[in-house]
C-alpha cells in the first residue's frame, strides 16, 4: 500500500481548501459547519457558494452554484 486511503485524501483536499480558502470555507466543505468549537469559529461562516467556488477552483472545472472570483 502506497499510504493512501480515504482520510488522507479527505486531509490532503481540506488542508488544500484552508490554505487557498481559508479556515472557514474549509470547515464549511468538510460538513462542519454546525460542530461547536472555539468562540473564534462562532464567526466564521461560509455558505454553498463559498464551498462551490473552492471545488472549482480545485478541479479547474465550472461549477453551476460558484460565483466569480477575483483570486
Amino acid at each position: 500500500m502506497h499510504g493512501v486511503s480515504t482520510h488522507w485524501l479527505r486531509h490532503t483536499t481540506l488542508t488544500w481548501v484552508e490554505r487557498h480558502f481559508g479556515y472557514g470555507i474549509a470547515r464549511a466543505y468538510a460538513g462542519h459547519t454546525d460542530s461547536p468549537g472555539s468562540s473564534t469559529t462562532t464567526y466564521i461562516k461560509a455558505d454553498l457558494h463559498d464551498v462551490a467556488n473552492a471545488l472549482s477552483a480545485m478541479t479547474g472545472q465550472p461549477h453551476p452554484l460558484a460565483r466569480g472570483l477575483s483570486r
